[in-house]
């Protein structure tokens, strides 16, 4: 019986977003050139796989050293937005632009502390049938005790929310062009990629890895950073927050007819109770709660208010 012929090696384009990566974006472009060099020798991915690096309106040099990176290796696309648009909105720019010019889009970040070796297991799951694999950290101890804390915290409460949730993924993970595709049908101006990828379905894999030092530069995600992009993932995938406010608005409220039956009680009984010390703390207790209501309320209405917009999530300023 004849063997099967070997299958075609994928043509691969890799997405690095960048922000003020002057410095760093050189060595991370020719780690992944040498990435890409090995999965051809092994015939997973083909010559004419190429890196696209999108600048993310970086106000240093960045987009001085992509110029000279496309120009130097020919394997190299830059894309130069107008303006700082945010991290995901730089990582559909990418994807959308290459959708029809690669079979597998891989997305990683510019930093390289996501381990690039793991690209190759990527490519034999999408082999295997696999349309989406996600890269999962196993391993955090390059971030401090506070960031890995607060990591923890944030995965197992969206987990609760939102069983879909991959514990460790971040923004590494291929999928192939047909998924990129659907992705587009997403037209949402919120939009937080880590829960859409799984709310897509298809076929998935994991691929695990320890995450590395970073090479040179500066983390673009201090803690407030991350704490806004934790709160922007809840409140972008699901309405949790605004059940909770209902059933904890029930609690006070059975709370506050227990503590005014007891008042009437008391004061039928002929011994009412002396002081504002009470009855001040129930106030400031309930002011706190719907102070706290309302600005959960109005964090969502500020998303309806920006989907209705239609704002461009991007603009393509330059080319090379």
């Amino acid at each position: 019986m004849p063997s099967a012929p070997p299958r075609p090696p994928f043509k691969v384009c890799i997405v690095v977003p960048c922000y003020n990566e002057q410095g760093v974006i050189s060595h991370t472009v020719r780690t992944l050139l040498d990435q890409l060099t090995k999965l051809e020798a092994e015939s997973l991915a083909s010559a004419s796989s190429f890196i696209c690096c999108v600048d993310d309106g970086s106000r240093d040099g960045t987009w001085t050293e992509i110029e000279q990176l496309a120009g130097a290796t020919g394997r190299v696309k830059g894309i130069k937005l107008s303006a700082n648009f945010g991290h995901p909105n730089a990582l559909v720019a990418g994807l959308f632009s290459n959708r029809s010019q690669a079979d597998i889009l891989i997305t990683i970040d510019a930093d390289l502390q996501d381990d690039e070796n793991v690209i190759r297991a990527m490519l034999e799951h999408h082999r295997d049938g696999k349309r989406v694999v996600y890269g999962v950290r196993l391993e955090r101890q390059v971030d401090s005790l506070l960031k890995r804390t607060l990591a923890a915290l944030y995965y197992r409460m969206m987990k609760v929310m939102n069983d879909r949730t991959i514990r460790g993924h971040a923004d590494y993970r291929s999928a192939d062009a047909g998924v990129i595709a659907d992705l587009e049908r997403f037209g949402e101006a919120n939009l937080y990629l880590r829960g859409i990828f799984p709310l897509i379905g298809y076929p998935s894999a994991e691929v695990h890895f320890a995450r590395k030092e970073r090479h040179a530069g500066v983390s673009k995600y201090p803690i407030s950073k991350l704490l806004s992009l934790a709160w922007q993932g809840i409140t972008s995938f699901t309405t949790t927050p605004l059940r909770m406010v209902f059933y904890i608005g029930l609690a006070m409220f059975l709370l506050a007819a227990g503590y005014g039956s007891w008042v009437l009680y008391a004061a039928l009984s002929g011994s009412p109770i002396e002081g504002w010390a009470s009855v001040t703390l129930l106030l400031i207790t309930f002011s706190s709660f719907n102070l706290i209501s309302l600005g959960i309320i109005g964090e969502y209405v500020g998303k309806i208010y920006k989907e209705v917009k239609q704002r461009p999530r991007y603009i393509i300023e330059a080319t090379v």
